[in-house]
């Protein structure tokens, strides 16, 4: 999580060819920011604690646990505590969902990668004292039992090999693989795991760059280095097709790319990296989601966020070479679009974006990185 440094980097930059470079004084400005940034993230949190949580320590329990996972990992996000009677009634209702087999999902759903990986993030963060660190270990053998495989009939060659669905069978995806992903990472795994190792393969394989890590058709016919959603079972992407049947690449799957490369141990110099954020560079946008519109418009947010931090960039240039200190673009975009009772919702749907519980515990996940 982004930590306020006063100072940060005072010592540490020298412009070519200009000297030391020497930050304003921290002022009535920054003093200004720092107080909307907090009455927001109030006003989120009370809204949450008055108005979206059942009396089971749900959110929106009729859309499965999912919603639940991320409002309460963005509670945990901003500083709420895990002993915070609202948190602690939703991790109480979280555990309630634990399998056998380590996964936490409800029996029936088909959503057992995204609840699972989701859940851990949430656990992760109110892992106070170690005291879930138990059910992350079991979590994190669970959740690799869904990636596609060897076990699975699939070798490196396959469009499946090292992506994860939904659940243990489906069809692999971006979205998921990246939950996956941040799950692993979250519960111990790192760049060396072969899990990580795995999913990196799937990764490359949904970018539209052709590479030594990339050979499939797609990347030829729409080679601008964005990324789509999945190239298995003959290739999709939300945001459709060029002219040539090529899977046009959009923001929220651009950014969730970006942030698993650099999970999986990939540097910025590396070509994949370098392309993505060229893309980035090229399609910074704050009012939608480049490519869908505003479907998807909080998710996207929270890739964004969370991707240029992991990315250590605290400026983003965009096509015509202006920069953009993007943390502050962002926290004011989303302090524009609060409503009046605390919370976030998307006119548009899609995803279950219309659900002021869900995008409000998105917004705080994404106003996470985002502090003065």
């Amino acid at each position: 999580m982004q930590k306020v440094m006063v100072f940060a980097g005072l010592l540490a930059i020298w412009a070519a060819g200009g000297g030391w470079f020497v930050p304003p004084a921290y002022g009535a400005e920054s003093t200004d920011e720092l107080q909307a940034y907090q009455q927001a993230v109030d006003r989120a949190v009370q809204y949450l604690r008055t108005k979206g949580q059942a009396e089971d320590g749900s959110f929106s329990k009729q859309a499965g646990i999912g919603v639940t996972a991320v409002v309460t990992a963005g509670l945990l996000s901003v500083g709420v505590g895990p002993d915070d009677p609202v948190v602690a009634k939703a991790l109480k209702f979280l555990e309630g969902f634990r399998q056998p087999d380590g996964g936490i999902y409800q029996p029936d759903t088909f959503y057992k990668n995204y609840e699972t990986s989701l859940a851990v993030m949430a656990f992760k963060l109110a892992n106070k004292d170690g005291r879930y660190e138990k059910l992350l270990k079991e979590a994190n053998r669970f959740l690799k039992q869904l990636q596609w495989d060897e076990g699975e009939g699939h070798d490196r060659s396959s469009m499946f090999y090292g992506g994860a669905g939904y659940g243990r069978n489906k069809r692999p995806d971006l979205s998921n693989t990246a939950f996956l992903i941040e799950a692993l990472r979250a519960a111990g795994s790192g760049p060396d795991d072969e899990a990580m190792k795995k999913a990196l393969i799937f990764v490359s394989r949904c970018q539209n760059l052709e590479s030594e890590h990339n050979t499939t058709p797609f990347a030829a016919k729409n080679p601008d280095g964005g990324f789509y959603y999945t190239p298995a079972a003959g290739g999709a992407s939300m945001a459709g097709t060029t002219p040539e049947g090529g899977l046009r690449s959009y923001g929220s799957m651009t950014y969730a790319g970006l942030k698993s490369m650099i999970y999986a141990g990939l540097t910025p110099e590396d070509r994949r990296v370098k392309a993505a954020l060229e893309w980035i560079q090229k399609h910074y946008d704050l009012k939608s989601n480049p490519g869908m519109g505003d479907a998807g418009l909080y998710y996207y947010y929270h890739t964004m966020a969370k991707a240029l931090d992991v990315m250590g960039l605290k400026e983003l240039s965009d096509a015509k070479g202006q920069k953009h200190d993007w943390r502050r673009e962002l926290r004011q975009e989303l302090f524009r679009r609060q409503k009046p009772d605390g919370s976030w919702v998307n006119e548009n749907p899609r995803w279950l974006e219309a659900d002021p519980n869900l995008t409000t515990g998105y917004v705080l996940m994404t106003l996470a990185y985002l502090k003065p």
